[in-house]
């Protein structure tokens, strides 16, 4: 028999949400399975509407955000006009879907996913929160494809925060899609397929590649692609690392040396002049959205590593979500045969309107499985951590916002602006202080901090769990993911503030941060006020 009690009055039980649109299907990102997808559902009749928050705003961009741009755009970059006519041009699919009558919004971005689950039981349905530059607003849709694509792993050595080092995926989306790179001679760091593609786009769209430094025995990568560098008068430098990033203000050169089968350098150092460093050891999937509202991730060598569970219908585990495109897996087939996302995101569309009873004759290819990696991609970036971080010549700060480095980290130090003493124990392992079970990188970000700022770890994240693996000597598929919260892109309060509570929530809203004395006229407010003296006991000033 239901019950018939009434909810809480001050809990958001019973509360209406302000949604202000709705569509069949929301597509989150525009890139070859993204559209793909909203062409499909829009040829199949459904109402689409796709985001992208692509082309991201200059001040964005420096904040590391999607990607690691680490300063690598020239000054066309700010110019917003033209960053918007060069993203649609350089993608003819995009005018394809507004032909097929897809909803497009280009530099809007999807902070935050939410469906109906054990601890939310009074959403609508499935909900979506979107923003532009000037505004937030809440979409609900009875679909959901995610296509959120790739960034890539960071990696540091002294001289990493210098502008000019930036990941793969930033800087062949700046050179090829925007011609914005500033960076005319780069030195390229890791020689997976991936790797060697970005390095050969790159050189396509004027960038001069000087190098290619592995710190593997041998190169990963295709011989035809490393053959094609070569030709190019590309120099490949295997078992080295970087030992600096030298320069005043810029990268200005690549320090490097050999490396033992340990890690450590040694030998003499030689100097590359060059104003880029590009970060391509490894590129993981973009799962920020799909892990926040609680579907299945799992570490998948063959997909890149963690990478969401999907069924052959790119089904999620949580009900009417799909995952589709890099951010479902990566391989390296898939890197260099766009038809493989494609096909993903047809398959999305064709389990839901099967779904809906929709049914024609339309053929949709079959599920492919990934190869097995080519390498040991667990081992791999524990080896590049390794030889960069632990066996640096000087400390460096891994998590750039907070200003943690590795020692700080696999000490579990507290943040240093709590003037921390070292206590007298003899043993600061990871086992010593978190016990015998993996470590768990959220614990050590709230020990730590590394990972709470700006960029939201995206710089740090990959770096930490590697580190945490190598102290604890477990392999890295043992480290849990750390968890996203929404929202998974940077809010500014002005903009998430504008998202409207109907009048019956917002009534008492103090009462659910506790302050007490929030309403309290001034002239009954001490004059030295502390929490200490507040009193909680009376009654609030909605209630």
């Amino acid at each position: 028999m239901a019950s018939t009690v009434p909810p809480d009055p001050k809990s958001v039980a019973g509360k209406s949400l302000h949604v202000e649109e709705r569509a069949q299907l929301l597509v989150i990102g525009a890139g070859p399975a993204g559209l793909a997808a909203a062409i499909e559902a829009a040829g199949r009749g459904l109402s689409v509407v796709l985001v992208d928050e692509n082309p991201v705003s200059f001040k964005t961009m420096g904040d590391e955000v999607p990607l690691h741009y680490g300063q690598g755009m020239s000054a066309e970059a700010r110019n917003r006009n033209a960053m918007m006519e060069a993203f649609i041009a350089s993608e003819p699919q995009i005018e394809a879907a507004f032909e097929a009558g897809v909803d497009v919004r280009l530099g809007t971005a999807c902070w935050g996913l939410y469906a109906n689950g054990p601890a939310v039981t009074w959403l609508p349905g499935l909900v979506a929160g979107l923003n532009d530059e000037s505004r937030s607003w809440m979409l609900q849709a009875e679909h959901v494809v995610v296509a959120a694509g790739r960034r890539d792993m960071g990696l540091g050595f002294p001289g990493w925060e210098k502008p000019g080092v930036l990941g793969a995926t930033a800087a062949v989306s700046l050179a090829s899609r925007y011609g914005a790179l500033g960076r005319r001679r780069v030195v390229v760091l890791g020689s997976s397929t991936e790797a060697l593609t970005a390095a050969l786009n790159l050189r396509e769209a004027g960038t001069e590649i000087a190098a290619i430094i592995e710190q593997a025995q041998a190169p990963l990568g295709s011989p035809e692609l490393i053959a094609a560098l070569r030709k190019a008068g590309t120099e490949i430098l295997t078992g080295h690392v970087v030992r600096e990033a030298s320069g005043r203000d810029a990268v200005e050169a690549v320090l490097f040396s050999e490396i033992d089968g340990d890690g450590r350098s040694f030998g003499a150092e030689r100097i590359i002049s060059c104003d880029g460093i590009v970060l391509a050891i490894g590129a993981t999937p973009v799962v920020d959205l799909l892990d926040a509202m609680g579907c299945r991730i799992a570490f998948q060598p063959e997909r890149g590593g963690y990478a969401p569970v999907v069924d052959s219908g790119q089904r999620t585990n949580v009900r009417n979500i799909f995952a589709v495109g890099d951010c479902a897996g990566i391989w390296s087939g898939k890197t260099q045969d766009r038809a493989i996302a494609e096909a993903e995101g047809r398959r999305a569309v064709a389990a839901i309107a099967a779904g809906l009873g929709m049914t024609d004759d339309r053929v949709v290819p079959a599920a492919l499985e990934p190869p097995a990696p080519s390498h040991d991609i667990s081992a791999y970036r524990l080896a590049w951590v390794r030889a960069s971080v632990i066996e640096a010549r000087a400390e460096f700060h891994v998590c750039q916002c907070e200003e943690v480095t590795a020692r700080e980290i696999l000490e579990v130090r507290p943040p240093r602006y709590l003037d921390w003493k070292n206590e007298r124990r003899n043993d600061r392992s990871l086992s010593a202080l978190l016990g015998e079970e993996p470590p768990n990188p959220d614990q050590v970000k709230r020990l730590t901090r590394a990972g709470m700022g700006a960029c939201q770890g995206r710089r740090c994240r990959e770096q930490v769990a590697a580190l945490l693996a190598l102290g604890a000597a477990m392999p890295l598929s043992s480290i849990p993911l750390a968890g996203y919260r929404a929202p998974v892109r940077p809010l500014p309060l002005s903009i998430a503030g504008q998202i409207p509570e109907p009048p019956e929530q917002a009534e008492h809203w103090d009462t659910w941060f506790g302050m007490h004395a929030q309403w309290r006229p001034f002239w009954d407010v001490p004059e030295l006020y502390t929490v200490a003296t507040n009193d909680a006991t009376g009654p609030v000033a909605s209630e």
